[in-house]
């Protein structure tokens, strides 16, 4: 998996250089033709990678002290996942409780799932500013504010696939377990939630690095001091002096998504493990 992640940092580097070479060798225009390529590749829009790459272990200011931008970054990534991490398990806990009410009573399923979908056209950079100033009203300290817009969109994608997953079983199984005199309870814990597995994992996956995306919108929506979102917004009003230091924290950010990525297929390798050792 590591060599996988280096190979393609590798190949992203030289796409990247590769297109810089021949824009400053063309004009900025297709080899051969007049067209213009789509994106300029001078040193302001499109740095050196070596220079991105040089800022992670150059200086930059914190306060009245002065840090590497690697240990910045990793100082606002730290804010950022605390704020990920809540809304990651709120919006879990609000998909799957809606999941089992629409499985429950199917009534439910047909006037609550329309609104679901509806709730996620709602644009998120619009949304994060009321439910900040809910929350300041409410004297809810700006990390739970955060948290909730994260929650916001982590919710959906759980919420969806694990209704999917809940009626995913056959017909014949949830029969037999009528047969049983099972009750629905012991038919969602022994029947439908172990079905379910194969559609809510994948989904945990997509609610985690979304919740990262929820608390950096959330962090530049309302200014906080701290968190990753604060970075990129600082480092892009000062995009025309220094852009390395824009791409290095966009950077920071992805790494923060594919980590919070690779913790929950942790999570599932050691789940499916044990699962398969507890039936052999």
């Amino acid at each position: 998996m590591l060599a996988t992640a280096f190979a393609a940092v590798v190949l992203v580097v030289l796409l990247w250089e590769g297109y810089k070479w021949v824009g400053q060798q063309t004009g900025d225009r297709v080899p051969g033709t007049d067209i213009e390529l789509l994106v300029d590749t001078d040193d302001l829009t499109m740095p050196h990678a070596k220079d991105i790459l040089g800022e992670f272990v150059a200086d930059v200011r914190d306060g009245r002290s002065t840090l590497p931008m690697s240990l910045y970054l990793l100082k606002k990534a730290w804010f950022t996942l605390q704020e990920a991490a809540v809304g990651f398990f709120l919006g879990l806990v609000v998909g799957l409780a809606l999941a089992v009410f629409m499985l429950r009573w199917r009534v439910v399923e047909r006037g609550l799932l329309p609104w679901i979908n509806v709730s996620q056209t709602v644009p998120l950079i619009a949304l994060a500013p009321i439910i900040v100033t809910w929350g300041r009203l409410n004297d809810l300290p700006d990390l739970l504010s955060i948290s909730l817009i994260a929650a916001y969109l982590t919710f959906f994608p759980v919420a969806v696939s694990a209704l999917r997953g809940l009626q995913s079983p056959n017909a014949a199984d949830v029969e037999l377990m009528r047969s049983y005199a099972a009750s629905w309870r012991t038919t969602l814990f022994k029947l439908r939630l172990p079905a379910a597995r194969a559609y809510l994992f994948p989904a945990f996956k997509i609610a985690a690095t979304l919740s990262v995306v929820g608390a950096i919108v959330g962090e530049i929506s309302i200014g906080t001091k701290t968190g990753l979102g604060r970075a990129i917004l600082e480092f892009a009003q000062r995009y025309a002096v220094f852009p390395e230091r824009l791409y290095a924290s966009v950077i920071g950010a992805a790494a923060l998504g594919l980590s919070v990525f690779g913790l929950i297929t942790l999570a599932e390798r050691m789940f499916v493990g044990r699962t398969r050792e507890a039936s052999t």
